[in-house]
């Protein structure tokens, strides 16, 4: 039975049958994916957008509500460069169907030119040989075709074979394709849709079974160590959704353009999404809530990605939580993978140590009514992780914040299982630490690694330095304390008539705990000095490190005390947690150590 005519079950089933047939090939995507940068997640990125379609567009009254419900539901699921520019493709086609019930040939034919449009101008620096070159050979035949065919899987069919040939031209038109001798990825999986739309055009069933036309995965296959001049110049690959009134999009680029490269911003008056290349991601989080209301927000570590993909140096993948404090060298060094936890300011969350600076947090802290608040990764946010590094590595250790203080720790152990994940696949390890001290526990573990040792070895040498790691913190105040729940606030108003400075630290089940209290700073201090000396008298440090809040002029105080002290010095001196801020305050200064 032909189609004359496309009504709103034909356009949902169509894109249905082309949504599977993307995420059939997601590996296949992932594995020739090159541009813009080769971080291997192209196929990932579409499935996930293909995947929202398959949740939640839904069948409407008319042609053009359903495809409302499809374009709402792209841009929700969009990630990356080829995904976003998906979506704003099929936001595209959307905006220029008219109201009619049915859809002609004609009218589809019309709309997809004007779509191909639309996503050019998404893109502030548009790539040729790309997803983009594809679509728009694609819309061009289907012009050509339109009054050449009532049908339209005659029309879809045909089309398809001008949609490959240009496919197959890409690497002609994009030197990073043709050194890899690879086709665009992104541009592949757009022809993979095509494909299972035009399987349910011309069998009216949906393409969870079809198999694809396209050349095997061999003919692309590439060695990735071969891939030379990567541009990670800008780190993060920064993505938000923002839903707002009267968005402007060409506001948004202009506020963002300098900041980085790759920006693409697609979307509509109500709701855009963003995606950018930068070393700025809390920049980009802050401008963006002056457009609307951030309602998801990610930025994805790119060195990170390419060293797992590309460069890894070990089988083992060390991770950690955001809590731990390391310094930035330290962990590209080891290549140690860190996941965030989320820190929600009035109505919007931001990504502890990455989506939001200290400056900004620490105004939030003195100046909003409701004080931050913290929580653990999602628990899709953990299983994507974990599928990802399953993808790349051998085994995982994951070390994280107490789980006394965090549920961070339950999140990526249930994540684990429910990818399927066994004991000899993963460790998830409470380090019953936090902040530097976990840092340090972290990074002997990476010390490990790097010296060749198994993963059991590893293992258990974690354990043994989590039992001989401590820290001391001096608090300026307890104002912060009090008000992120740490303290009572009977006791916090009681503190504070006496002036304390008190000393915490952490027991040996995790658990914060006050280990001293002076009346001043200059006593605060002299009273961590003679805690680490009591250590001193029975044990060696093996190393140790300094953490603040914001007060960098007292951990260098701190850092000249225990040089002399401890007889070396510190690993490193760090920046603390956003998070830890929160609870430390401002001001706050601590030394963590790891005995033999």
């Amino acid at each position: 039975m032909s189609i004359s005519f496309m009504n709103s079950e034909n356009i949902y089933y169509a894109f249905r049958s082309g949504a599977h047939a993307v995420i059939k090939q997601k590996k296949e995507l992932n594995n020739i994916n090159v541009f813009p940068v080769p971080d291997g997640d192209t196929g990932t990125n579409l499935a996930s957008l293909m995947q929202a379609i398959l949740e939640e567009s839904k069948v409407r009254d008319s042609a053009k509500e359903t495809m409302y419900s499809i374009a709402e539901a792209a841009l929700n699921g969009a990630r990356e460069n080829s995904g976003i520019i998906f979506a704003q493709f099929i936001n595209g086609i959307y905006m220029a169907l008219n109201e009619k019930r049915q859809i002609s040939i004609a009218d589809f034919s019309i709309a997809t030119k004007n779509a191909v449009a639309y996503a050019y101008q998404s893109i502030t620096n548009p790539v040729e040989g790309t997803i983009l070159t594809v679509m728009r050979d694609w819309s061009e035949s289907l012009f050509i075709l339109k009054d050449k065919t009532s049908d339209f899987a005659q029309l879809f069919n045909r089309s398809l074979e001008d949609a490959l040939q240009s496919l197959k031209r890409t690497p002609e038109k994009l030197k990073a394709l043709k050194d890899a001798s690879v086709v665009d990825s992104g541009a592949k999986g757009f022809v993979h849709f095509l494909e299972g739309a035009a399987y349910y055009l011309t069998t009216l069933n949906i393409s969870e079974t079809a198999e694809s036309e396209l050349p095997d995965d061999e003919e692309y296959e590439t060695d990735v160590h071969q891939l030379e001049n990567v541009d990670l110049t800008h780190r993060y690959c920064t993505e938000a959704l923002i839903k707002g009134k009267n968005i402007s999009l060409q506001q948004i680029k202009q506020s963002l353009q300098h900041l980085g490269n790759s920006l693409i911003v697609a979307g509509s008056s109500t709701k855009a999404r963003v995606h950018i290349h930068t070393n700025s991601p809390a920049d980009i989080i802050h401008r963006l809530r002056d457009f609307g209301k951030i309602i998801q927000q990610k930025a994805d570590d790119m060195a990170r990605q390419y060293d797992a993909v590309h460069a890894r140096k070990h089988k083992i993948a060390l991770v950690t939580d955001s809590i731990a404090d390391l310094p930035t060298e330290l962990m590209d060094q080891y290549q140690i993978h860190m996941i965030p936890l989320t820190i929600m300011i009035e109505d919007s969350s931001y990504l502890d140590k990455i989506t939001i600076s200290p400056t900004n947090l620490y105004k939030s802290m003195d100046n909003h009514d409701n004080y931050p608040t913290s929580s653990q990764p999602s628990q899709k946010a953990a299983e994507d992780f974990l599928k990802y590094l399953k993808s790349h590595y051998e085994t995982i250790i994951v070390i994280t914040v107490s789980k006394q203080m965090s549920g961070t720790f339950d999140t990526i152990v249930k994540a684990s299982q429910n990818i399927g994940l066994n004991e000899k696949e993963i460790a998830i390890i409470d380090s019953k630490l936090n902040s530097g001290a976990q840092g340090l526990v972290v990074l002997k573990a990476a010390e490990d690694i790097a010296a060749g040792k198994e993963f059991p070895e590893v293992i258990k040498s974690i354990q043994h330095t989590i039992e001989n790691t401590t820290i001391f913190v001096s608090i300026q105040t307890l104002k912060y304390m009090v008000r992120s729940g740490r303290v009572k606030k009977i006791q916090g108003i009681t503190a504070k008539l006496v002036n304390v400075k008190p000393v915490v630290s952490i027991d040996d089940q995790g658990t914060g705990t006050i280990t001293g209290k002076a009346l001043s700073l200059i006593g605060n201090t002299k009273k961590i000095q003679s805690l680490v000396s009591e250590i001193l008298e029975t044990k060696k440090v093996v190393k140790y490190s300094i953490v603040h809040a914001d007060a960098i002029n007292r951990a260098q105080h701190f850092e000249q005390i225990f040089t002399s002290l401890i007889g070396k010095k510190p690993e490193y001196t760090t920046d603390i947690s956003s998070i830890v801020a929160m609870n430390a305050g401002v001001g706050s200064v601590g030394i963590a150590l790891t005995t033999e």
